[in-house]
């Protein structure tokens, strides 16, 4: 049964006239009279008692009558929230990255949340990962698709975009490049390059550890501001770093090797906002992030 169909047996219900029921739906009696046919014909028994004067509900149709009211009015006010919700969402919403993925991502959602909302417009931008949650805290960006755990007062992580499995990125030169796996003790035996700037501690030993689970020191290669730097030292021979796996798809070019970790937890990427304020734009774009990102491991 279509959801016009349920309002209009539900708007008869109330009237009790056929001729009411149009006026107040802005259709023909016809349409009213062949929609209540439709339906008794689909349950199989009579659900109006009509005569030259009256309209009556019958017993089988006062029971869909009270079946149906909650569910639809359940219905009408999700749809009015929607839909206030929309009439709120406007302006400029500010998104920020520091990968690659993250930018496929957050390019591919604006396209079709303006789409949705022409509104909003959205602003996607860089995040230098020297400075990985000031722009986010200054109110430079009312979102960002950044790497987790972040875990310091002020900000909220949102949901997982992207769960992935680890792999290093190693000079071709090094020895571990001849491996067909590496464990976190291995990572003893390389620099290992990390961002300048004071990033949050739960994300720094996530993925610039300072010693191995057994541990041992995790010698320190050179600093780096933007993830674009990374092949670039690595291929100089000056150090290594822990990616996700699909970098290789990224940043693969002569003088580097990724080599999976068979060890470890995933690394995590997802999307976070100050708590103190989550407009409904940047509440429509997060949902919108999860669904185009699948929120799968390792989806491109």
């Amino acid at each position: 049964m279509e959801l016009r169909d349920i309002e209009i047996f539900l708007t008869l219900a109330e009237e009790l006239h056929f001729g009411r029921t149009a006026e107040r739906l802005h259709i023909t009696p016809s349409r009213v009279s062949h929609v209540i046919k439709t339906q008794e014909r689909r349950v199989g028994a009579a659900l109006f008692e009509r005569t030259s004067r009256t309209v009556r509900l019958t017993p089988l149709g006062r029971q869909l009558r009270d079946d149906l009211l909650p569910a639809y009015q359940q219905i009408q006010q999700a749809i009015d929230r929607a839909a206030a919700d929309a009439r709120s969402i406007t302006g400029t919403l500010r998104v920020g990255y520091t990968t690659p993925w993250g930018a496929d991502l957050a390019y591919r959602a604006a396209e079709a949340f303006q789409g949705r909302y022409a509104g909003c417009s959205i602003r996607v931008q860089e995040v230098p990962l020297d400075d990985p949650l000031g722009p986010l805290r200054r109110g430079e960006l009312e979102l960002h698709i950044s790497e987790l755990p972040v875990q310091v007062p002020g900000v909220t992580e949102g949901p997982v975009l992207f769960s992935e499995t680890r792999a290093l990125m190693v000079p071709s030169g090094h020895p571990l490049a001849r491996l067909d796996g590496v464990s976190l003790e291995h990572l003893a035996e390389v620099p290992l390059i990390g961002p300048r700037g004071a990033a949050p501690a739960a994300m720094r030993e996530a993925h610039v550890p300072a010693r191995t689970p057994s541990g041992l020191v995790v010698p320190r290669g050179p600093s780096y501001a933007l993830w674009s730097e990374v092949p670039a030292l690595v291929a100089a021979g000056l150090g290594a770093s822990i990616v996700a796996a699909r970098a290789e798809r990224y940043h693969d070019r002569p003088g580097i090797v990724f080599v999976p970790f068979h060890d470890g937890p995933r690394l995590e990427y997802g999307v976070l906002w100050r708590t103190a304020g989550h407009a409904p734009a940047g509440r429509a774009f997060v949902d919108l992030l999860v669904d185009l990102s699948g929120a799968h491991p390792d989806d491109d």
